[in-house]
């Protein structure tokens, strides 16, 4: 009860006292104030952070614009011949770094088609070919240098179009055997840095003629796709026929492929039937690929192989080759071209060669391969180092700066011997070439001179035709008369003998060398060691060698004689 009466005191007591409200203004006004700062305080967050990110984005684009730029431009610079990239280092580190020859060749050329998959292999860039300054004609094909490249840097056409990429006028592919051969047994192959120079012994190993042809179908497949013409056997033939308007074998223009064969090692020497048979097998799997067919007789490393090169043995297997290529089942068919080698350079031999070339219809010669012989090191009086010395001591071909000489020397002899014509064998070598200038041809023959009159003896025959049949009523051309004139032409054009091309390779490292052979009666100057030791950018200078050569502007270069020492 007292409980009850206490709490209801307290209660009227609350009741009682007068009403006091909380202080909420001045709360509210503290915390709009403090809301206030806050925005305030955020604001300023805000235009520091834009000012911030502002700052950022600007950097972001200049450092993404510096990346693009500096990636563009090494892009640029690692793919193209004329840097230095490929010209100096290339070379070096891997002869650095790889000590086997062959190994580093092995690395270089896989590593080359691996980077031509993704679009990043060296290229020669801004076509300096352009001017038609370097232009020439190769049986029927205008070509936009006279410069090519020997067999070897691509045994098994593993990358033509690489090479081709590096900007020669002709790239040459092989040697290839009927059947797979591995050659001779390692090590074969050794740099004589020196003297910029190698020697080996491969033996001609080669994956074999249907692995080759089977490689080089899938690339004529993919051209035939890439210029729409599709997938099927009708696109690869209209490829094979022109219709692409190139060359089926370089599938470029102004460019041609050559593939070079060779016979197998196992095939006896005396069985000249079984020895055709190798070159002609090889035909019937490559011709169709290839815009120039090589029959290689020449190579030091095969026993027995230039003992070929007799006139008679000679005459019978080229004779079995041009049969064969003519065959080829495409509108315009290879030329057959034979390689000879430097050391059979007698006027006996080189008049029993340039014999069977008549003889067997073959369109032009390659003058030169490796020699057995070994030269003295350059310059004159110059010691080679202890292990270069062994190295010399190897069996196999030396190929090096020494032989171009010996070159120039056999261009001229063949030359001579080729221009009297199928009816005479003796040759006899033209005088000495002095002066470097632009390529030209030398002296006309008689051979030449009959040729020429002959061409022009058709030429007014087919201009009698035409004025005939323009002259007289459609069909109302007597066919005696019509008959008459088709006769002479045909025959006429049977007697026509075309001139035989020379191809020439053997120590050309330089634009004045290149010159000095075209100038002697090559078509086409060949380079294999320049290469190995000028990288991918080889060609391209000894184009702009070339130039500066005709223009009469180029700076004093080191003599061909003057040693490097490249180790």
């Amino acid at each position: 009860m007292r409980g009850q009466l206490q709490l209801s005191r307290v209660q009227a007591a609350r009741s009682a006292a007068p009403f006091r409200p909380r202080p909420t203004f001045r709360l509210s006004q503290q915390v709009r104030h403090a809301s206030t700062e806050l925005k305030q305080e955020v604001a300023r967050n805000e235009k520091i952070g834009d000012a911030r990110s502002g700052l950022t984005r600007i950097k972001n684009l200049i450092f993404g614009t510096s990346l693009l730029a500096v990636l563009g431009f090494g892009y640029l610079y690692v793919t193209d011949t004329r840097a230095t990239f490929h010209q100096w280092l290339v070379p070096r580190v891997l002869r650095t770094f790889i000590p086997d020859a062959e190994e580093a060749h092995k690395i270089s050329n896989k590593t080359l088609k691996a980077l031509y998959s993704v679009g990043l292999h060296p290229r020669e860039r801004g076509n300096p070919d352009i001017s038609g300054d370097l232009k020439v004609e190769v049986f029927g094909h205008v070509l936009d240098n006279p410069i090519g490249t020997s067999a070897g840097l691509d045994k098994n056409a593993d990358i033509p179009d690489v090479v081709l990429g590096f900007g020669a006028g002709i790239v040459e592919v092989g040697g290839i055997t009927p059947h797979p051969q591995e050659g001779n047994p390692k090590p074969r192959v050794w740099r004589i840095p020196s003297q910029n120079a190698i020697i080996n012994r491969y033996g001609l190993n080669s994956e074999g003629a249907d692995s080759v042809a089977t490689r080089l179908r899938q690339r004529l497949r993919e051209f035939a796709y890439s210029i729409g013409f599709g997938l099927d056997p009708v696109a690869e033939q209209s490829v094979l026929d022109g219709h692409a308007g190139v060359p089926p074998g370089s599938q470029m223009p102004g460019r041609l492929l050559a593939v070079q064969m060779a016979k197998m090692k196992e095939t006896p020497d005396n069985d000249i039937d079984a020895i055709a048979q190798d070159y002609v097998y090889c035909v019937n799997q490559l011709a169709k690929y290839a815009d120039i067919l090589v029959v290689n007789v020449s190579s030091p490393n095969t026993p027995g192989l230039r003992n070929l090169q007799q006139a008679a043995p000679l005459t019978k297997i080229l004779t079995a080759v041009v049969d064969a290529a003519r065959n080829t089942d495409r509108a315009t068919k290879p030329a057959v071209m034979v390689k000879v080698s430097p050391d059979e350079d007698s006027e006996e031999q080189v008049s029993g060669i340039c014999g069977a070339v008549w003889a067997s219809g073959v369109d032009g010669i390659i003058v030169g391969n490796t020699t057995k012989k070994r030269p003295d090191p350059l310059p004159a009086n110059y010691m080679l180092p202890e292990s270069e010395q062994k190295i010399m001591l190897e069996m196999g071909g030396y190929s090096g700066p020494q032989l171009f000489e010996r070159t120039v020397a056999l261009v001229k002899k063949y030359r001579a011997a080729l221009d009297k014509g199928p009816n005479e064998t003796k040759s006899e070598s033209k005088p000495e070439t002095k002066k470097i200038e632009a390529p030209k041809q030398p002296e006309k023959s008689e051979f030449q001179l009959e040729t020429e009159a002959m061409k022009e003896k058709i030429r007014k025959r087919l201009q009698q035709k035409s004025d005939a049949t323009q002259s007289a009523a459609p069909n109302s051309l007597d066919a005696e008369t019509k008959s008459s004139i088709e006769s002479s032409v045909e025959r006429d054009l049977k007697n026509l003998k075309p001139e035989k091309v020379i191809f020439a390779t053997g120590g050309i490292t330089n634009g004045k060398q290149a010159l000095e052979v075209l100038n002697a009666g090559a078509s086409i100057a060949m380079v294999y060691t320049a290469m190995v030791y000028g990288g991918a950018g080889t060609i391209t200078r000894i184009k702009k060698e070339m130039r500066e050569e005709i223009r009469g502007v180029s700076e004093p270069m080191l003599p061909s004689s003057a040693p490097r020492d490249e180790r």
